[in-house]
């Protein structure tokens, strides 16, 4: 089971989650600001951490940025705004996924599973995930150590990030519409939606764009969907 970091400043929220995540037999931090989370986050890193966007001292779009300076901690966000621009700059900014407020407890652990399931597979080694490194030219991605390197430098990818771009390498020069994308990166989750898709793209390009100004192995299909370029 897993170490979640809950962080709202509503007592409610904390004291609701926190009780259907232990029932499911998760370890739950409690914090009601991000700043009280980031020393716990960066002298304990839990496995999840789900976090309220509007909060006080420090907020939950700061906490993101902070956390993803140096890790690709997966995060999902709760809030009460309903504005699209919200879940767009927190998505840009590296958020694995998103939930309104007010949310039903089955969603959230819906959501709270399958993030788990991403970021937790191949935990123990076998001679098959040693096969499982793949290399596109530049591009290598290691799904049992989570890595990703693009001419020999690291790229720091979320667990969503780096399926969607497994997703894409498995199969260089075939178009991967977004539905396609989807299924990849959420597994049975039915709660996202195009832009999702095109923000986890635009982010995974500004990542490689860090390392490399030419990256351009990701080409759009405007109105099909997305493909990795062939070597």
């Amino acid at each position: 089971m897993a170490t979640i970091a809950l962080v709202d400043d509503d007592e409610n929220i904390l004291t609701s989650v926190s009780m259907v995540l232990e029932n499911e037999g998760h370890t739950v931090k409690t914090f009601e600001d991000g700043a009280a989370a980031l020393d716990f986050i960066n002298a304990t890193p839990p496995d999840l951490v789900v976090s309220d966007i509007k909060m006080p001292t420090m907020d939950g779009m700061e906490l993101l940025r902070r956390i993803r300076q140096n890790s690709a901690l997966p995060l999902i966000f709760l809030t009460s705004k309903d504005e699209e621009i919200d879940e767009v700059l927190g998505l840009t900014m590296g958020a694995d996924d998103y939930v309104k407020k007010p949310f039903s407890q089955r969603l959230l652990m819906e959501r709270v599973k399958a993030l788990l399931r991403r970021a937790q597979a191949d935990v123990t080694p076998t001679k098959e995930d040693e096969k499982k490194i793949l290399r596109r030219g530049n591009l290598t991605l290691d799904p049992l150590r989570h890595a990703c390197l693009w001419k020999e430098q690291p790229v720091v990818l979320t667990v969503t990030e780096f399926l969607i771009l497994q997703a894409l390498a498995m199969r260089p020069g075939f178009v991967k519409s977004r539905d396609q994308l989807m299924d990849a990166a959420y597994d049975d989750q039915v709660y996202v939606d195009d832009r999702t898709i095109d923000s986890h793209i635009k982010r995974v390009r500004k990542k490689f764009r860090a390392v490399d100004k030419e990256f351009d192995a990701i080409e759009t299909l405007y109105g099909v969907g997305y493909k990795y370029k062939e070597d």
